[in-house]
Parts: C-alpha cells; sequence; structure tokens
C-alpha cells in the first residue's frame, strides 16, 4: 500500500456524448476520494450517471476529462495496453448476472478465464484447484463445475460473477447494482458474501445501486447523484438521519416505512420529471423540480461543498 490512504481519487471527472441534438452530459464534473477497505456507495434515480461513473472510473469508457488516481497512480491518460495490467487490480461485478456471463462457457471456463487470460495460474490441475477454491469461497457447490449458466438460477450466476472478479485478486470492485435482478432473500446472501470478502481480503467497493435500504447496510459513505452530478456525500449514518439537500431528502422519504395509522409519516413526492441531460444550462438541475427554488438556483449550477465536517451538499439554499 503506497503512502496514500486512498485507493482511488477523483477530480472533476465527466463524461460527455454527442448526439443530434447536442451534447449529453452523462457525468458531469464527479470527485471523490476512497479508503482502502472502504465502500462508497451511489444512488440516485434511473438515468443519473451512476453505471457510466462506475465504468468510466474503470475506464471502460473513456473519460472526458477530469483525474482518475488510483492506488497512488494517475490512469487519466493510461492506454488500453497498460489499462490491461491493471485489470487484475480494478474489477467489476456486473447488474445482470446472466448476460454478462459467456453461455457457451461451463462454470469451470467462466471463472478460470481471467486467471488463463492474466497468466496467473499455468497448469490444468493448478487451474481447475484455484477454481474450485473461489467456487467454495463465494457459496457455488463444487457439482456444478460443468454445468453453464443457463441451467442455474439468478444467485448462482451473480455468484460465478463475483468469483470471476475475485480470480484476479482485485484491491478495488466496482459493484454494478449487483442485486438488483434477485430476489430478497437472495440479495441478502450475496450482500453478506460480499460484505464477509471485504473484512477478509480488505477489498474496496464502489456499490451502485437505487435502493436506499440496501446502500445503506452496505456502505460506509453515500454519495447521491442527479443529472451527472453529485449533489450530496456524507457518512451512511449522516446521511440518513440529517439529508440536507431537497433531492436527497425526497428520495429518503420515499422509502416504504412498516407504519399504519395516523402515525405513518406523510410522504414527499418529487414532482415532474428529470430533465434532459442534452445541453443542460447553467443553473441548479434540480430546479425544476424542487419546491425550494429560488431566482439564485437559476443563475448558477451550485458546487459541491462541505457544509459540515465530511458532509459535501450542492444547493445554493443549503447552510
Amino acid at each position: 500500500m503506497p503512502g496514500s490512504k486512498y485507493v482511488l481519487e477523483v477530480e472533476n471527472l465527466t463524461k460527455y456524448f454527442n448526439t443530434p441534438a447536442g451534447q449529453l452530459h452523462a457525468v458531469d464534473g464527479v470527485s471523490f476520494k476512497l479508503e482502502y477497505g472502504k465502500t462508497l456507495g451511489i444512488v440516485g434515480e434511473s438515468g443519473c450517471g451512476k453505471s457510466t461513473t462506475g465504468r468510466t472510473l474503470l475506464k471502460l469508457t473513456p473519460p472526458s476529462s477530469g483525474k482518475i488516481i488510483f492506488d497512488g497512480e494517475d490512469i487519466t491518460a493510461y492506454r488500453t495496453s497498460k489499462m490491461r495490467k491493471l485489470r487484475t487490480e480494478m474489477q467489476i461485478i456486473f447488474q445482470d448476472p446472466f448476460s454478462s456471463l459467456d453461455p457457451r462457457q461451463s462454470v469451470m471456463q467462466l471463472i478460470s478465464e481471467p486467471m488463463i487470460q492474466h497468466k496467473l495460474v499455468s497448469g490444468k490441475a493448478a487451474i481447475e484447484k484455484k477454481t474450485r477454491e473461489l467456487m467454495e469461497i463465494v457459496g457455488l457447490s463444487s457439482r456444478y463445475v460443468n454445468t453453464y449458466p443457463h441451467e442455474l438460477d439468478g444467485g448462482r450466476r451473480q455468484r460465478i460473477g463475483i468469483a470471476r472478479a475475485l480470480a484476479v485478486n482485485p484491491k478495488l470492485i466496482v459493484c454494478d447494482e449487483p442485486v438488483s435482478a434477485l430476489d430478497v432473500s437472495i440479495q441478502a446472501q450475496i450482500l453478506n458474501l460480499l460484505k464477509q470478502l471485504q473484512k477478509d481480503r480488505g477489498l474496496s467497493y464502489i456499490f451502485i445501486t437505487h435502493d436506499l435500504s440496501v446502500v445503506k447496510y452496505f456502505s460506509d459513505d453515500i454519495a447521491v447523484m442527479y443529472l451527472g452530478q453529485m449533489v450530496e456525500k456524507a457518512n451512511s449514518d449522516d446521511l440518513f438521519t440529517e439529508p440536507i439537500h431537497p433531492y436527497t431528502k425526497a428520495l429518503l422519504a420515499a422509502v416504504p416505512q412498516p407504519v399504519v395509522g395516523k402515525d405513518r409519516p406523510q410522504r414527499q413526492l418529487i414532482k415532474g420529471e428529470i430533465t434532459s441531460p442534452v445541453n443542460l444550462p447553467d443553473e441548479c438541475r434540480f430546479s425544476k423540480r424542487c419546491d425550494f427554488t429560488c431566482d439564485h438556483c437559476l443563475q448558477k449550477n451550485p458546487e459541491l461543498k462541505e457544509l459540515r465536517p465530511d458532509h459535501f451538499v450542492a444547493c445554493t439554499l443549503a447552510k
């Protein structure tokens, strides 16, 4: 581990896509730091840029601008050949455990492929031994070693995806909604598995999800995204007990509460729809849906600022 305590440092990261209508701001000025062995949860509505952020961090999608520092090295300008060597340290678990697996490969082939590609293990016997070890680690019975993805349920397919990520001994794993396609009981198993692996191996996670109850359980810090930008970032407990940004408050108010009758809290609904991310004006991106919008909100898009210790908010009216 280098001198820095951060496995990942991101500065003003952007990712724009050119469209016939103009420039689409998928990720716009995202900055944060992630400590070794910690988890940063990223939440927000569909289309807010969560998954694009995760893919851009790993340079599966090249950034438009900004800086990505991984394990003390600036990897922003790394070409494909140089990034290939880093793939053993940076991995991703995809959202859909079925479409992310080659249906023509058996479980043995799927899990051993990363080790073979990066030449981490050689010899048929050693590869099979390591594969069976990984299957045991992720709770996948060895009897499935010669089965194919279509013969397994969603939970077992996702365990294959986790085993593939672990096969190269990474330091950082981007979890792109890894349990959203699974039943609730299976979700709990996968989340507990990821937590145990983090404890045993010192893994760092970027955990992308739209499920607030999941992110609270799983993350040390949480960043809330809206239209490509982080609008609030804080410790998990602080964000849930003292949210500041109106969008964060609305998201938390939308979480179902197991309370009935007159004591049930009133639900705060977000009006309108998300503004188009193409050719965005220089104003607060939540202004069209916010109940507190004033003239100041329409004059400039607010930057993420630290209002309390380790609690960052992008809101003109926040104090």
